[in-house]
Parts: C-alpha cells; sequence; structure tokens
C-alpha cells in the first residue's frame, strides 16, 4: 500500500482528535464578530474557501478566502488565518511578514518546527495529521474537520461517513472513466475543487470543477458517455435529468461532503497505481513550494 492510501484510511480517527482538542485551542481561532481572511496555497486554499461559506452561514462574522498570493492588502480584517501543512511556503511566509504587527494572525499547521511560528501571534498546531505524502489529504480535511467543529458543528456524522468510504468498494465505472466534472453549491464547492486537484495530482486524470448551478451553464457540453458528473452534497433539482440525456454518469452519495472527497482520494489512487503511477512521486510536485 502506497503511503498516500495509508494516510487516507486514517482520517476518521484524525477529525475525531482534530474535534477533541478545540478546548485547548479555542482562542487562537477568530472569535464571533470579527471580520476573517483565510489564505492558504492549492488545498489548503480549497479548505478556506470551504471554512469561509461555513462561518458566514453560522452567522459568526465576514470571512473572506483568498490564495496567498492574491491577498489584498488594502482591506480592512480583524484576523488572518493561515492554513499550511508544512509551514515553509513561500507565498504564505511573505504575506504574514508584509502584514506582521498590523493585524492578528494564527496559523493551522502539521509541522511546527518551521519559520512560520516566529511570524504569528496564535498557532494551532495538528501534527498528528501531518504527511508524509507530497499530495495532502488528512492533513487538509482534519483542518476542515476542526474548524467546522469550532463553528458549533457536530462531526460526528462525517465520521461516520468517512468510515463508511474508505470501506466501501470503488465502481467500475469511476476507475474506467475519461473525464470528471465535481460539482458543489455553497462550502461543498470548495471540495468540488479540491477534488479536481487531487485527481490531477495523483493521477494526472481530466477533471474539471464548478458550483453545480453553474454547470448547465457550459461546462455540462463536456460530459457523455464515460465521463462523470459527480456532485457533493445537495443534488440541484433536475440535475440528474440533464446529466442522463448527455450520456454521462452522475455520481451523486449524499455523504457528507467532506466523507465524499475520501472516495475521490481512494479513486485518484487507484487510477494512478492502474496507470503504473506512484501517488507518493506526483509528477511535478513537491510537498511544499519554496520560491528562490
Amino acid at each position: 500500500m502506497s503511503i498516500t492510501a495509508e494516510e487516507i484510511a486514517t482520517q476518521p480517527e484524525c477529525w475525531e482528535r482534530a474535534s477533541g482538542i478545540i478546548p485547548e485551542v479555542a482562542s487562537a481561532l477568530p472569535a464571533t464578530g470579527e471580520k476573517v481572511a483565510v489564505v492558504g496555497c492549492g488545498t489548503s486554499w480549497f479548505m478556506a474557501q470551504s471554512y469561509a461559506v461555513l462561518r458566514e452561514r453560522a452567522g459568526l462574522g465576514v470571512t473572506d478566502a483568498f490564495a496567498a498570493s492574491e491577498f489584498p492588502y488594502g482591506r480592512d480584517y480583524d484576523r488572518i488565518v493561515a492554513i499550511t501543512r508544512s509551514g515553509t511556503t513561500t507565498e504564505v511566509l511573505d504575506l504574514l511578514r508584509t502584514v506582521r504587527g498590523t493585524v492578528r494572525t494564527t496559523a493551522v499547521i502539521g509541522d511546527p518546527a518551521t519559520p512560520i511560528v516566529d511570524l504569528v501571534d496564535d498557532l494551532v498546531v495538528l501534527d498528528f495529521a501531518d504527511e508524509k505524502s507530497v499530495v495532502q489529504t488528512r492533513f487538509a480535511t482534519s483542518v476542515l474537520a476542526l474548524l467546522r467543529t469550532h463553528l458549533g458543528e457536530d462531526i460526528t456524522p462525517a465520521v461516520a461517513d468517512a468510515r463508511r468510504a474508505i470501506a466501501e468498494e470503488l465502481s467500475p465505472s469511476l476507475l474506467g472513466a475519461e473525464q470528471f466534472s465535481f460539482l458543489g453549491t455553497g462550502w461543498a464547492y470548495g471540495i468540488a475543487l479540491e477534488a479536481g486537484l487531487k485527481m490531477r495530482e495523483a493521477a494526472g486524470a481530466w477533471t474539471e470543477a464548478y458550483p453545480a448551478m453553474e454547470y448547465r451553464h457550459g461546462p455540462i457540453s463536456i460530459t457523455g458517455p464515460n465521463r462523470i458528473a459527480w456532485v457533493f452534497g445537495d443534488l440541484p433539482e433536475g440535475l440528474d435529468g440533464d446529466v442522463a440525456r448527455t450520456g454521462g454518469t452522475l455520481e451523486a452519495s449524499g455523504t457528507d461532503p467532506l466523507a465524499d472527497l475520501i472516495r475521490v482520494q481512494r479513486l485518484a489512487v487507484a487510477i494512478a497505481e492502474a496507470q503504473g503511477l506512484n501517488p507518493d512521486t506526483p509528477r511535478n510536485l513537491t510537498r511544499s513550494v519554496v520560491l528562490s
């Protein structure tokens, strides 16, 4: 079994641990009413997008999500939350150095022995969810499990869904598909973006991701036989019929979107291995992007 596959399988336990440390780290996370910007790169940025939607939906304050390289420095925030597994990503460190002393900052990290610890006011360490793999899986999902719990959610159902997602067999129609369109509404759109990235990273697969209601405004044209439209969370009314008319296959489990992401992670590993690729060493990628 690949390292990536082993780490994927540990996610239910990691989510429970992340949820359990809330009493210890709550003061480091955004308080009710704070205007918050959440930043990251790649997978971390997509988790930031999901969290931003969830926090605003909970009525806890304005929350924006940005790729670290695209942060709008002219805006006024009460706190910046940086999500970074490695703590070494150049764009995140540059941002934190730039805003240091002007706004309160929090970093959610996997490795505390990194430069970021000296650049932030508050630190949340999920070292139990850190990874050896290049491709992020359990760290990112554990961050979102932590943040969802801090928002007042009970993630017990999500953990149960995650265990089922790990145990079930992957459908041959998914393993043999030539193209995937990942779709989601609300916070599940961030999960759809991450699903597309995971398949591209680990398996070099042809994937796209869209807000579910935007899919019919053009992207549906790519769907057809042996191609998958995968919906995270709620299925928009009538979308099943629209996909059926293309000859494509609709995948919509109705389970917690974060747990459904595990199925995509497993699928990416399986497709990579079927093609003779090693998911632990994806093409053109390193564990952290450190720019010279």
